[in-house]
């Protein structure tokens, strides 16, 4: 009796995972969604980056005013 339990179980355990599964038209929405939204992200990301080099950087004073020349070793 344990035998064929055993058999049922392993059956509908088998069953159940084929029929969770998603469908080939299931697939290929998912296919196409991610190809969309990856063409999206690349999109964004060129347009952030010519944006980006087309405008000049902003001249860091700060940085400028506290900026020295190499110190020379003075020898004693």
């Amino acid at each position: 009796m344990k035998k064929v339990f055993s058999i049922i179980a392993v059956a509908v355990v088998a069953t159940a995972f084929v029929a969770c599964g998603p469908s080939a038209e299931e697939k290929a929405k998912m296919e196409e969604n991610a190809k969309r939204t990856a063409d999206s992200i690349a999109n964004a990301i060129s347009t952030s980056m010519s944006e980006a080099t087309a405008e000049t950087a902003p001249v860091d004073s700060a940085a400028a005013a506290t900026a020295t020349a190499p110190a020379t070793e003075e020898k004693h």
